[in-house]
């Protein structure tokens, strides 16, 4: 899902729910699925939240983008949970 979901990042939202509905399909069954769309995205929001902290050289600054960056992955977890669950039911 989280290549999918790449692929498809130029397709604003549209792009993350047709990810979670190919992924949904692709795990055949409703808790693996929401479990493969959230795995992704927790781990991309923990690793832009502990880089932007890293490089940014200073702690507040950091955190600030971190947190910039993690609030953009969940908006995008949104819609790729929804399209799991469909994807998830429709298997």
């Amino acid at each position: 899902m989280l290549m999918l979901s790449i692929l498809l990042s130029w397709l604003p939202g549209f792009g993350t729910l047709i990810a979670g509905v190919v992924g949904g399909k692709v795990t055949s069954g409703v808790g693996a699925a929401l479990l493969a769309a959230l795995l992704p995205g927790l781990l991309v929001g923990v690793l832009l939240f502990f880089l932007a902290t890293l490089l940014a050289g200073l702690p507040l600054i950091g955190i600030v983008a971190g947190m910039g960056a993690l609030t953009l992955v969940v908006m995008q977890v949104g819609a790729l949970l929804l399209g799991a669950l469909i994807g998830g039911l429709l298997a």
